[in-house]
């Protein structure tokens, strides 16, 4: 039962976060948006039993991803500044 509810709600929830960070005009909120997203993706092949590959999302969609976005963004300058 409750192992039903998560995997429906856990899809919504990803959808959420993608609208979000499409919609975010900062880019370190639409990146943090991306990681939140990465990491439901990986609780979702954890309940969906297949943890290697939930452990693989985890490690290179959220950290390693998120971290290289970041540290692009960081280099950059925003447009703001001008």
């Amino acid at each position: 039962m409750i192992e039903e509810l998560y995997i429906s709600l856990v899809p919504m929830l990803m959808v959420i976060a993608a609208i979000l960070a499409v919609h975010f005009r900062d880019l370190i909120s639409a990146t943090i948006a991306l990681a939140v997203m990465s990491l439901l993706l990986s609780l979702e092949f954890y309940i969906l039993h297949a943890p290697d590959v939930a452990i693989a999302e985890a490690g290179v969609g959220a950290c390693l991803t998120t971290a290289l976005l970041v540290f692009a963004i960081k280099s950059t300058r925003r447009m703001e500044e001008r």
